[in-house]
């Protein structure tokens, strides 16, 4: 048993333990930043494949205070990093550094490179590459008050990139945000999903996803674990094969609907549903907000917005109005739904007019939001 560390946006650290347990990883440990889990490589082998709120899987391997450039070369050495790759095999390090008396990021990782291809010169009178593209092993090195900690990453690229997301609109939403997002409500694949301001289709889709049971990891090129010396291809094939078992080709039950004012947006969003292969089970329709009607008059279900709120699209006094059309279409058209809204502006969100029943403090890349419950009544 190994302990690895999957790392998710700040305000979804919840949500991505409860996925985890979902998965039968259950001896999980909160932290800022993420979740620990403690797993055989077949349990990180699907935690890559299968999290739809991970943004990364890594392996921990070292934890050491540091002051001076050489206790990240000394302490590197004491790990031996040459079970991981050949010599003929690339490498390259991410460092970071917050709060500490080491302020240099370039120093730190080169000093923990130099530690590294020392060991495999050591052993082999030859050392790995770097290749900071598309190298076979990515070392992190994170330095906060003078404490280090050092991962082996297992994934290779960010988990959120999907592969589905052809277009883009102005601040688009992360793929595992909307993901956690949506898991934080109480929507269900039984349920109408409605999404008021679409933009690129990020929650319609990821929905979607979740309807039919369909991994988010499984159409990735290449993991970094499969670089490793240690990697068990059989059971690899084993668990890939079973998360592909339980895909659905279709499933009837879905409702999921979104509108958009923006003719770009609606052209992006309908050109990343057909990417996700989720044609005729998303529908994305032009509309402004104060002119939307409940495509599921006769049900209840849930309705999200991810609304401008003045950082980076327009400004707060312009972008009052639309919050109040967004509450008038609320209250005429949706009421007994749950409305759950992501806001980075609480003079925005009291245009809407309704009173908040839940917020949820999260991040949406650098910009401190809250994602913020209303019953319509």
């Amino acid at each position: 048993m190994a302990k690895f560390f999957a790392l998710t946006s700040a305000g979804l650290v919840e949500a991505l333990e409860e996925e985890l347990h979902f998965f039968g990883l259950s001896k999980t440990q909160r932290t800022v930043g993420g979740v620990y889990f403690e797993t055989n490589w077949r349990g990180c082998y699907l935690a890559n494949l299968c999290s739809r709120i991970a943004t990364r899987v890594v392996l921990p391997v070292l934890d050491f205070p540091a002051y001076q450039p050489d206790d990240i070369y000394h302490n590197l050495k004491k790990h031996d990093f040459t079970k991981y790759i050949n010599v003929d095999q690339t490498l390259a390090v991410d460092a970071k550094v917050l709060n500490s008396k080491l302020t240099d990021q370039r120093l730190v990782a080169l000093k923990a490179k130099d530690a590294i291809v020392d060991q495999f010169r050591e052993k082999f009178e030859r050392r790995p590459n770097v290749d900071k593209q598309d190298a076979d092993m990515w070392i992190f090195i994170r330095v906060v008050k003078n404490q280090v900690t050092v991962s082996v990453d297992t994934s290779g690229g960010p988990l959120f990139k999907r592969g589905y997301r052809e277009k883009m609109v102005d601040a688009p939403m992360k793929e595992h945000l909307g993901a956690g997002l949506l898991k934080m409500t109480s929507w269900h694949p039984e349920k109408p999903l409605v999404d008021l301001m679409c933009g690129s289709g990020t929650f319609l889709i990821e929905a979607g996803l979740m309807g039919l049971s369909q991994a988010p990891g499984v159409s990735r090129k290449k993991f970094a674990f499969q670089n490793f010396k240690n990697f068990q291809a059989d059971v690899f094939d084993e668990t890939l094969n079973s998360v592909l078992e339980v895909e659905k080709e279709e499933n009837e039950n879905l409702k999921l609907v979104g509108f958009d004012i923006n003719s770009n947006a609606v052209k992006a969003a309908r050109t990343n549903v057909r990417s996700a292969g989720l044609e005729g089970v998303v529908d994305i329709q032009r509309a402004s907000v104060d002119l939307v009607k409940n495509p599921f008059p006769e049900e209840t279900g849930v309705v999200v917005a991810n609304p401008p709120y003045g950082e980076r699209l327009g400004s707060v006094e312009t972008l009052k109005d639309v919050y109040r059309d967004l509450g008038y279409t609320l209250k005429k058209e949706f009421k007994g739904w749950e409305f759950w809204v992501l806001s980075g502006e609480s003079e925005l969100t009291y245009s809407l007019g309704m009173k908040a029943t839940l917020k949820r403090p999260v991040k949406n890349g650098p910009i401190d939001c809250r994602w913020i419950k209303y019953e319509i009544r």
